[in-house]
């Protein structure tokens, strides 16, 4: 009897233990998604405070702008690529080979000789960069069934939160009390640390192999890198290094065009594509991509617009307009995380036009605000603006991903993030575009907008120059209002009711 009773507490005391090691295997692997969002995020908002002095020591003021859209443009392309390998092999090997390659571009950029050789590098960092968001965000569905899926979807969105906030600081004190270089060098101690963890913690469940060895649409692949970047540079530089009717704009449009007709036929013909057609024929997944693109192009009125309006015609300094676009921050994880215990009364769909519907009001009263009126109107507004794009935005995240098994899961996901992406860079090329417009037509409609740089530069512009740029920013503002309505619409009219969720999501 005594014999039998030794066993029992032995078997309890050992699931215990097998869940306490489950959980810091969890946790570790958490932490290694959180440190990769985190390098691809502050990347994206490092370099911004540092060009002075990037531009001091390698030259090429004429050019520096590609240290953004060059990483931008890489990030953006490989995407759909990153999404279809990690479906085919597996997101480890995917997530680790884009782990090794941003940090590679880091290296590369600390060691840069000029500027042409810093953009490249650039380059290099963001064909790393797509593989690290699109594959984090997918294996953030795979660990973790749909009722937890908001926690570690409101810690990414986080790491986005502090990245916007702490990246242009911390470029700016590296830049001024070290050397812009170390702004690449310190992803290597970051990097190496998410290497770790990923190779040591991260165990994909084994599943069957397929019938035949997986093909690589390699001609899909680069069909998608020369379609995207054309037509994104030309986005990127339209109405900046040459005017949008000019020839090169044209040229680039319509070589863009012609290798969309490219990509379809290549698609159609590949065995296993890197751009499906279900994508685009499911109507959960289209009406997302549609939804989430548009959700790209109004954010660019808030990040872009929001700080020149708080410093020219609120009068702010720097730091402090800083803090009115950066409070959105705080409400949007706030927001995210809550928001489940939305859609599991009402759906992903309704939950997400609450949101919209929320975002669109906002916007339309930023132009009502009072001249010149007073900080915290523009930032009580952004703070709710926040609130209402974390509902929107994680449950269509969630509901997209909850609506397809592992094997199609990167698939759909980088469909998303390349929507959004794309509408980030299709909004900062239109409602610059509207701006620029405005400012001219309320400064004489010469079209020269010197007299409102020098302005600007000055720290005290005038008070016809504040006025044309309040009416510019509201007049972008009222753009990213029909934005998120048109966001709503496609929501009520293409959005299924009730998304589709998979019984048991990862098969």
């Amino acid at each position: 009897m005594g014999q039998g009773n030794t066993g029992t507490p032995a078997v309890a005391e050992e699931e215990p233990a097998a869940a306490r090691a489950g959980a810091r295997t969890r946790r570790a692997v958490v932490a290694s998604l959180m440190l990769c969002m985190g390098l691809a995020a502050l990347d994206s908002t490092i370099v911004s405070t540092a060009v002075p002095q990037i531009v001091g020591d390698l030259g090429g003021f004429s050019v520096f702008s590609w240290l953004f859209s060059g990483y931008l443009l890489a990030v953006t392309v490989t995407l759909p690529v990153y999404g279809k390998l990690s479906d085919t092999f597996g997101r480890k090997p995917v997530l680790i080979a884009g782990c090794v390659l941003f940090l590679v571009g880091s290296l590369l950029c600390a060691l840069a000789w000029n500027m042409a050789a810093l953009i490249a590098f650039r380059v290099v960092q963001g064909l790393g960069g797509g593989a690290l968001q699109g594959t984090v965000q997918t294996l953030a569905a795979d660990l973790y069934p749909l009722e937890q899926r908001p926690k570690i979807q409101a810690r990414l969105s986080t790491v986005w939160a502090v990245s916007a906030v702490a990246g242009p600081a911390l470029g700016g004190v590296l830049a001024a009390y070290a050397d812009w270089r170390w702004i690449f060098l310190v992803n290597l101690p970051l990097g190496a640390v998410a290497l770790r963890l990923l190779v040591r913690h991260l165990h994909e469940p084994h599943r069957t192999a397929p019938a035949r060895p997986p093909r690589v649409d390699w001609a899909g692949a680069l069909t998608v890198f020369a379609c995207g970047g054309t037509l994104l540079t030309a986005l990127v530089q339209g109405g900046v290094a040459w005017p949008w009717l000019s020839a090169p704009s044209i040229a680039l449009f319509c070589t863009g065009l012609v290798l969309v007709a490219v990509l379809v036929l290549v698609e159609r013909r590949a065995a296993e594509p890197v751009v499906p057609g279900w994508v685009w024929r499911r109507r959960t997944i289209a009406a997302v991509n549609l939804a989430l693109g548009a959700l790209g192009l109004l954010m660019v009125a808030p990040t872009v617009f929001l700080p020149l309006y708080a410093q020219s015609v609120l009068g702010l300094a720097p730091v402090a307009a800083g803090f009115v676009l950066s409070v959105w921050t705080l409400s949007w994880p706030v927001s995210a995380a809550l928001s489940q215990h939305v859609y599991r009364r009402i759906g992903f769909r309704d939950t997400a036009m609450l949101g919209i519907g929320t975002a669109t009001l906002l916007l339309s009263a930023f132009p009502f605000l009072p001249y010149p009126g007073h900080a915290w109107q523009p930032t009580l507004l952004m703070l709710l603006l926040g609130a209402a794009l974390g509902l929107f935005q994680l449950p269509l995240l969630i509901g997209v991903q909850s609506s397809v098994g592992w094997a199609e899961r990167g698939t759909a996901t980088a469909s998303v993030l390349f929507c959004r992406q794309t509408g980030q860079t299709v909004g900062a090329a239109l409602f610059g575009a509207v701006a620029n417009g405005v400012l001219a037509t309320r400064l004489g409609g010469t079209g020269d907008l010197d007299p409102v740089t020098a302005s600007l530069e000055s720290g005290a512009p005038t008070e016809h120059v504040r006025r044309a740029v309040a009416e510019a920013v509201h007049s972008v503002y009222f753009g990213a209002a029909c934005a998120a309505a048109a966001a709503f619409l496609v929501l009520l009219f293409v959005a299924p009711r009730r998304f589709p969720v998979l019984k048991n999501p990862g098969d």
